[in-house]
């Protein structure tokens, strides 16, 4: 089946708004070339589990494509229209699973020499599409915290490498209630700014009490869900003939309720914590990966206005096949480890961040959980220098964000 033949009804197993849009749009994605429009219709198909931010760009993307004038259109997307795509995939049920179908294509292609072309048409397009969109203006400057070292009681080891030459680094911090204080810091800042999905905590570890107006994630809270997604890994595993791919695939298909996600009442909150366990690699079994690749994707995804990660221990590294098992009473804490990775993590914060809107007005605080040293980078501070000037974490917040 092409493109130009779809008609209403094809949409009819798409969430009700995803079928709403693509139904008022039915006549630009009949004019889509098969090589472009399942990966459009993989992001469209989720479009009710999406944040706002990810519904808006849906949306200004159709905007887009129906403003277009007809040899417009044809400039866009002759290179996909020129990939050479077979029967096989024709006949596929591109429509209702438009993710299988992307990865049945992207073997296609490399088989037939055609991964290079299409990734050319995939980047040519998106930069054309980059061009006609503006962003919208930030109610306020984004802001990122990251709390590292939880449990370590001592440490000579270097910290903050790699982004000391972007900010200032305070070596006097008064340690007591740093915690409570950076959380009331952000608690304040989303009751000054209510934006859904738009401030965020995260936790490695167990949250600790924090404001309703703050979408929180910890690896704690969803301790009941890893163990069920390990305990139906462990069984793929087994299953003779089984590999990675088809565990990836299998995975895919899993909704928020085969594992019991379904504990916060937010379908979009649910199936963001099903993709973090389900995508994400190590964010099962570890706290510090789960964190860092929590905050990646919500600045990616929510594109946050505030970002607070608590990096938590993490288990020391075993066998992979001791990870997995989720023996009870067979955990052992690696604090040191978690130091390093949690720093490293701090530094992907920083940085994903940096991609997003406003960065060049953006703050952004580290701190050593527990200790007087913390760093802070902000268009008023300046970069790479120390500072011995004592304050306390409160202080220091009010300073790195004007």
């Amino acid at each position: 089946m092409q493109p130009r033949n779809l008609e209403a009804e094809h949409f009819a197993g798409y969430p009700s708004e995803a079928r709403k849009l693509a139904v008022a749009n039915l006549a630009v994605l009949q004019q889509l070339p098969l090589g472009f429009l399942p990966g459009f219709l993989r992001e469209l198909i989720d479009y009710d589990y999406k944040f706002p931010q990810e519904r808006a760009a849906i949306e200004a993307e159709l905007a887009t494509l129906n403003a277009l004038a007809p040899e417009q259109r044809a400039a866009w997307f002759a290179p996909f229209s020129n990939l050479s795509l077979s029967s096989r995939l024709e006949r596929f049920d591109w429509i209702n699973q438009p993710a299988q179908f992307l990865e049945q294509e992207s073997a296609y292609l490399w088989t037939t020499g055609q991964q290079d072309a299409f990734r050319r048409a995939a980047t040519q397009y998106n930069d054309r599409l980059r061009t006609t969109s503006s962003a919208a203006a930030l109610p306020m400057r984004r802001l990122g915290i990251a709390i590292i070292g939880q449990g370590v009681t001592s440490w000579d080891g270097p910290l903050f490498r790699n982004l000391h030459m972007h900010g200032t680094w305070f070596k006097q911090i008064d340690p007591d209630k740093g915690f409570e204080l950076l959380l009331a810091g952000v608690e304040a800042r989303a009751q000054a700014h209510a934006v859904p999905y738009g401030h965020w905590y995260v936790d490695g570890g167990q949250a600790a009490d924090h404001s309703p107006q703050l979408t929180c994630v910890s690896y704690g809270a969803l301790e009941p869900v890893r163990s069920a997604l390990l305990n139906y890994i462990q069984k793929q595993i087994q299953r003779p003939g089984m590999g990675p791919e088809e565990l990836r695939s299998n995975l895919a298909r899993l909704l928020p309720a085969d594992l019991g996600v379904e504990q916060a009442g937010d379908p979009i909150l649910d199936r963001f914590q099903l993709k973090l366990l389900t995508e994400g690699s190590g964010t099962q079994i570890f706290s510090t990966t789960f964190a860092q690749w929590t905050a990646r994707e919500a600045l990616r995804r929510a594109q946050t206005l505030t970002l607070l990660v608590r990096f938590a221990p993490r288990q020391r590294q075993r066998p992979m096949n001791e990870l997995l098992s989720d023996v009870p009473g067979t955990t052992e804490l690696d604090l040191p480890g978690s130091l390093i990775d949690a720093d490293m993590g701090a530094y992907y914060h920083w940085m994903n961040q940096q991609r997003l809107s406003g960065s060049e007005e953006s703050s952004f605080l580290v701190w050593f959980e527990g200790h007087n040293q913390a760093l802070a980078i902000a268009p008023t501070l300046p970069r790479g220098v120390e500072s011995a000037s004592p304050m306390n974490l409160a202080s220091l917040l009010s300073l790195a964000v004007g």
